[in-house]
């Protein structure tokens, strides 16, 4: 029998769950989506389960099962099952859907912490950093940023320079696959129970760091390529896996577009570091980017804050807003559609 607590069950999942009208049935947690079905591991063990037809045509796409979810599920053969019913998520990692306005696309859910994974070459890249911290945050995971490869040449003072505005705001850890010690400090930064995910993109090690730091191979990778001395892409799905002793592991695919879904891009100020000025503009709705008495414009001129940062924090509050106006005018028109069908229901019913 599988201790389900190893994966994060929990008395309140327990208590969920029997407040569902399936309290008699299994539960598990999601460890892998497939095109047409999830593997959920139970206590009985894994079973390859599809989804009940109110769950597959009576939910939106962001509303279905993701890796870390717990479900409720009908066994029906051997290690074959049907999902009936989802407890509520928490922690839900997200990112805008590609080519949509407002859509979004679940990463995973129930999450502690995000590993976000930078590789110490030409993969670095701040912006993308601040861009995974800002959706994390969204969502009140923990972010830890994993400055991977180490063992590559590096100038440690300019990769300290460039995100020196984050640094005060979640642990950093440099690591190498090569020093076994770096890996180690990782592990032990994992509480048992807990479930961290791995976000980056594709050739920086994400794979052969879960591999690592379980020491055994759980996940494929790929050589170093010869053409670009980058790793190539493995990862094709999100995968979850258990650390011995420890917590839940998620590798992800690598991600070349990462669109927020933040609803209120209040928070840029502070994730960027950048608060501290904004407090002193001349006008409570100063928008930094024209107004007399901007603080923040001041400290771009004065060099106390970097220009790339502050770009930066444009363009994500241009897109934060961009969301958030998509995904109102989004609701509206769904709240529309369903007073239409009500209307319908009440009509046919009053014939």
């Amino acid at each position: 029998m599988i201790n389900l607590n190893k994966y994060g069950w929990t008395p309140v999942l327990d208590q969920q769950k029997q407040n569902t009208i399936h309290s008699a049935l299994s539960h598990g947690r999601i460890t892998i989506v497939h095109r047409t079905c999830c593997e959920v591991i139970s206590r009985d063990g894994i079973f390859l389960c599809e989804l009940a037809g109110n769950m597959m045509f009576g939910k939106s796409d962001d509303e279905l099962p993701c890796v870390g979810d717990w479900v409720i599920f009908q066994p029906f053969e051997e290690n074959k099952g049907i999902i009936v019913d989802m407890l509520p998520r928490e922690k839900t990692l997200y990112r805008k859907k590609n080519g949509t306005l407002a859509d979004k696309q679940m990463i995973a859910s129930h999450i502690d912490k995000a590993f976000i994974v930078q590789s110490l070459d030409d993969n670095f890249n701040a912006r993308r950093v601040e861009r995974f911290m800002v959706q994390i945050k969204e969502e009140n995971i923990n972010p830890v940023l994993v400055l991977n490869k180490s063992d590559l040449a590096f100038d440690r003072e300019k990769i300290d320079e460039v995100i020196k505005h984050l640094s005060n705001q979640l642990p950093i850890f440099f690591t190498s696959i090569h020093n076994p010690e770096t890996i180690l400090q990782l592990r032990e930064s994992i509480s048992e129970g807990e479930t961290v995910v791995f976000v980056g993109s594709s050739g920086v090690g994400k794979s052969s760091l879960i591999n690592t730091l379980c020491e055994r191979t759980v996940l494929l990778t790929s050589d170093i390529s010869q053409s670009t001395g980058k790793g190539r892409h493995t990862s094709t799905r999100r995968e979850m896996v258990l650390l011995e002793g420890s917590g839940i592991l998620i590798d992800t695919p690598g991600i070349r577009e990462f669109g927020i879904t933040v609803d209120d891009s209040g928070s840029l100020e502070e994730i960027l570091d950048i608060s501290d000025y904004t407090e002193l503009c001349r006008f409570k709705d100063c928008t930094h980017t024209n107004e007399a008495g901007c603080a923040v414009l001041k400290a771009v001129h004065d060099g106390n804050l970097d220009i790339k940062v502050y770009q930066s924090y444009l363009k994500l509050k241009r897109e934060a807003l961009h969301f958030s106006s998509s995904e109102h005018e989004k609701r509206k028109k769904m709240r529309a559609f369903s007073k239409i069908v009500e209307e319908a229901k009440n009509n046919k019913a009053n014939r």
